[in-house]
């Protein structure tokens, strides 16, 4: 079984109790963020790694939605409560993080949020979802990441020796380096409970994007 296989098999077996899981984490961990990153998409507006479709609900109505997962399971989860909330507009897609199926340059929003921490390389997905993003639009994350104070890294640095393994599962990331680095102006940036929890707007440059 490959890598791939792996993963997406780990994801559509945990499509049944993710909603339970992420809910004890939105409610003392992860606070409003999923309203703070949501409320802020506008036009045509791309969700990288949906899941279950637990942002939906937080979306303005006139936002045109497309979302991709990298489990049907997940993405089953998510039709149907997008049926249920009446955004039957919505394109809900299997697709890649790593390998967005979109050209360069066609969404005014792209949003993802706690999915950075979990696909294999952070720092390709921030820039896929760079590339698909228009001039002058806005990227917008939330994740948890490193700590700001030492002890608390050190323990997330032994919690990722199993979970990473195991679930793919990373707890020193820092997203923001890599939006940085691809040249998008920080907006708005915010951490919080200990520094673990960031999130952040972005926007992409008007002119050309700098060489990755």
């Amino acid at each position: 079984m490959t890598d791939v296989e792996r993963w997406r098999r780990y994801w559509d077996k945990s499509a049944a109790s993710y909603d339970k899981q992420m809910g004890f984490f939105d409610r003392h961990l992860f606070g409003d963020s999923r309203n703070w990153v949501c409320s802020q998409a506008s036009g045509d507006t791309l969700e990288v790694g949906i899941g279950t479709g637990l942002n939906l609900p937080f979306y303005p109505e006139r936002v045109r939605l497309t979302g991709i997962d990298f489990s049907p399971a997940m993405l089953a989860l998510a039709r149907q409560r997008a049926t249920e909330l009446g955004r039957t507009t919505a394109d809900l897609r299997q697709g890649d993080a790593l390998a967005l199926p979109f050209p360069d340059a066609s969404f005014d929003t792209v949003i993802c949020t706690f999915v950075l921490c979990a696909v294999p390389d952070d720092r390709r997905a921030v820039g896929e979802m760079s590339r698909v993003l228009r001039p002058g639009g806005l990227m917008l994350l939330a994740d948890h990441v490193a700590g700001s104070a030492w002890p608390v890294r050190a323990v997330q640095r032994a919690t990722e020796l199993i979970t990473g393994p195991l679930q793919g599962e990373h707890f020193t990331r820092r997203p923001l380096r890599h939006v940085q680095d691809l040249g998008l102006h920080i907006e708005q940036h915010e951490r919080f409970k200990l520094g673990i929890v960031e999130r952040l707007a972005a926007r992409h440059p008007a002119g050309p994007q700098p060489p990755r």
